[in-house]
This record gives C-alpha cells, sequence and structure tokens, in this order.
C-alpha cells in the first residue's frame, strides 16, 4: 500500500471532494491513493472495501503494549474508529466529508502479542447529516472475538467554490 510520510503526499481536499468516499476507499486499498499515515505507525493496513463495510488487517506488537505487558485500549479503539468511519465513508457521496464525532469500544478479551486481527467496520446508517456503524476486531486464523464499537459520524456538504 502506498503510504503518506508527509503533510504534503497526502490527497488535497480539493482532489478528495471530487470522489465518492467509497473511489476514494478503492483508491487506497488499489494503492492509487496514499494511504493513512496512521496505519503504518499502529502497524494495520486496509484489507477490504466494500459499499458500507470496511476491513483493515493488523497485528499488535510489544511496541503497542500498556505498562502491564497487554495491547493498550488505544490501539484497539483506534483500529475500530478506522474501520467504522471508514465504512460511513464508503457511503458518502461525491463533495462531502465526514469525521468521527463519538465512538465507544468494549474489550472482550486481550489480544495476545502476535496475532493478526480483522478489524471490521459495517454501516449502519448513512444519511445527509449523520453515519452510524458498528465495528469487530477478530483473529484471522480463528474468528475469535476480540472488541465491539460504534461510531457516530458527521456528514458535510462541501459548497464548491463559485466561479
Amino acid at each position: 500500500m502506498n503510504r503518506a510520510t508527509r503533510i504534503e503526499d497526502l490527497v488535497t481536499p480539493d482532489k478528495a471532494l471530487s470522489m465518492s468516499g467509497l473511489d476514494y476507499m478503492r483508491g487506497i486499498l488499489s494503492g492509487d491513493l496514499p494511504g493513512p499515515p496512521i496505519g503504518a505507525t499502529l502497524g494495520y493496513e486496509l484489507h477490504e472495501v466494500d459499499a458500507g463495510r470496511v476491513v483493515f488487517r493488523g497485528t499488535p506488537t510489544f511496541d503497542f503494549c500498556n505498562p502491564m505487558g497487554t495491547v493498550h485500549g488505544g490501539w484497539y479503539g483506534t483500529l475500530l474508529d478506522s474501520c467504522m468511519a471508514c465504512a460511513v465513508m464508503t457511503t458518502v457521496p461525491q463533495g462531502s466529508t465526514y469525521t468521527t464525532l463519538e465512538y465507544k469500544i468494549n474489550i472482550v478479551r486481550p489480544i495476545p502479542l502476535g496475532t493478526e486481527i480483522e478489524a471490521i467496520g459495517t454501516t449502519q446508517h448513512s444519511g445527509r447529516s449523520t453515519g452510524v456503524a458498528n465495528g469487530e476486531i477478530r483473529g484471522v486464523a480463528d474468528g475469535k472475538l476480540y472488541a465491539t464499537g460504534s461510531t457516530t459520524c458527521i456528514v458535510m456538504q462541501i459548497a464548491s467554490p463559485r466561479a
């Protein structure tokens, strides 16, 4: 995956607004658009994209542990925020943008270090001003549930500049 390493590597707002959210996410998956820098930092990447559904994959390492040696809750939260918000993004029309308003996670069990997981986001509602999605973190090899989440995103119509 093509990753942005500097602010200049990111897609310009005008280019982003010229595409639907689904086309934008598909561009990241294909490598035609840069992936989010946070994915490189936290060891996860986009794996699947469909309308209303996004999957990220990652493997927690020691770098993501809390002082007790278990995977930090912020790692779970970041992956769930990413997959849920990006699932909403796949439903956002051209000329619009979105951002997370709030999200909640429930950690069911600790992820053993080195376990490859999937963070699966699924849109439940997408309207003109809000989107709602759910998420799960599951083990790739065994399908074991590690965490769940829910989010509400704000969807914003961006006015095009006048000629």
